[in-house]
């Protein structure tokens, strides 16, 4: 889309940007988006927003809502660049809409999105609601978002090892006492709860802060900085944790922070979610010993270079993990896998807690 465009990004009902002929002007500085704090591309912004187009089943989504127009800033101003896990939309100048008017209430394009199936749409009713969450669900695997009972619940589909993976990180973080993001295995397929609870705290990744810049340091120090230091800790626990588990995906999109939608005080970092790759998601590594082990240098280099980093992580006094506490992560998973396996991951696991451990102290 190359056409200028004029309205307000907005925060609910508050105008928290202006934005003329395409550029950006922070009018409210605590309930605007990070985003604009460091970056000034409204397009780059509504882009980010927009469903991954290299996934099959979003072409098709696209097509049965018969966009004209599907570049990624087209897409998400079709949905008003509404997201289910945030309350920040574009509101064109003239336009008189409510946030209410525009939050989302349902999803018809739910297994369009999920599965590329058509069964359940009747695309001859006048009636249909095209307003789909889906236009605004970012990320490369198949997914769709499911309302149950007021509560929105993000599925996926995955491979098995996939599922598996992220289902067993996940057991693995809440028996260290982590703030892990719910996941469930449901028949074929994998289930997360929304955690915005329905919008009542804004998610933004970290992309909005470093856009693509994986360093360590950078997140940590930012994280650092802020008056609540326990925001940084948490953020140790993930990269621990990434570490351990082997998980070769964490970027800036896949973690961030929540935000007070009343005064746009950073309260937390998200739960850590999206572990998929992580362990055995991409088949087994062949240094089990993990003494050459490439995630693990990462995290041995950020300790290096960053001073007390490493006393603050002892103090965080993380609970050991034992081979009971793996193969009860590998039970509550649900998924049946080869003993060999298992045995596999235990060993892998423990290992990684060792190398870890020797090189602390």
């Amino acid at each position: 889309m190359d056409k200028k465009l004029n309205g307000y990004i907005m925060s609910g009902d508050i105008k928290v940007v202006k934005v003329e002929n395409s550029i950006p002007k922070i009018m409210n500085e605590n309930l605007c988006p990070l985003y604009f704090k460091y970056n000034i591309d409204f397009n780059e912004w509504l882009s980010s927003r927009a469903i991954d187009s290299h996934r099959t089943n979003s072409r098709l989504l696209k097509k049965m809502l018969r966009l004209q127009e599907k570049d990624d800033v087209s897409t998400t101003l079709e949905a008003h660049a509404v997201t289910i896990t945030d309350n920040y939309w574009f509101k064109y100048e003239g336009e008189i809409l409510t946030w209410e008017d525009v939050r989302f209430k349902e999803n018809l394009f739910s297994e369009i999105a999920l599965n590329g199936s058509l069964n359940n749409i009747d695309f001859d009713s006048k009636k249909i609601n095209s307003h789909t969450p889906e236009l605004t669900n970012i990320g490369s695997y198949e997914k769709c978002w499911k309302l149950n009972k007021n509560r929105w619940y993000l599925w996926k589909k995955e491979s098995k090892e996939e599922m598996f993976s992220e289902l067993f990180t996940y057991n693995l973080g809440k028996q260290l006492g982590f703030n892990m993001a719910e996941y469930e295995y449901d028949t074929n397929y994998i289930k997360s709860p929304d955690f915005t609870d329905g919008n009542k705290v804004n998610f933004e990744s970290f992309y909005s802060i470093v856009k693509d810049n994986e360093d360590y340091s950078k997140s940590f120090n930012y994280l650092n900085s802020l008056s609540n230091k326990e925001i940084a800790k948490d953020y140790l626990k993930m990269i621990y944790l990434d570490s351990i588990c082997y998980n070769v995906d964490r970027h800036t999109k896949n973690y961030g922070v929540l935000r007070n939608k009343e005064t746009g005080e950073i309260i937390s970092l998200s739960p850590n979610y999206d572990n998929n790759i992580s362990l055995i998601a991409r088949g087994r590594v062949n240094d089990i010993t993990r003494q050459k082990d490439g995630l693990l240098k990462f995290f041995y280099e950020f300790i290096e270079e960053n001073a007390g980093v490493a006393e603050i992580f002892l103090q965080l006094d993380i609970p050991k993990i034992t081979k009971d506490m793996i193969i009860a992560s590998i039970n509550n998973t649900k998924i049946e896998i080869e003993d060999d396996t298992k045995e596999y991951i235990i060993e892998f696991i423990l290992n990684g807690q060792e190398r870890i451990y020797e090189f602390l102290l």
